[in-house]
């Protein structure tokens, strides 16, 4: 993982892959193993746990050689979103 933020209903990540592994198991086996531990941390804590954690699908996009634009994206992400959130539609 290159770059990451973590939201309350989304997740951000610029990724390196090595060409061996497709993006499709990838994506899959993030999804899997972090579901689980986040379902173990909050049987742990004695909360509920969803049925399911993560939504069916996702979106991907290959970088290439921008890289770095990719990641200030994400970088300045949460102070985008902020900011739209502020704006008065009176």
């Amino acid at each position: 993982m290159l770059e990451g933020t973590l939201k309350c209903d989304h997740v951000h990540m610029c990724l390196s892959i090595p060409p061996k592994y497709s993006i499709a198991f990838t994506i899959g086996f993030l999804k899997g193993k972090s579901a689980v531990r986040i379902h173990q941390y909050m049987h742990r804590k004695g909360q509920p746990t969803p049925k399911s954690f993560w939504s069916r699908g996702y979106c991907v996009s290959t970088v290439g050689l921008d890289a770095e634009t990719i990641r200030t994206y994400i970088r300045q992400q949460e102070a985008f979103e902020k900011q739209q959130m502020e704006l008065d539609f009176e």
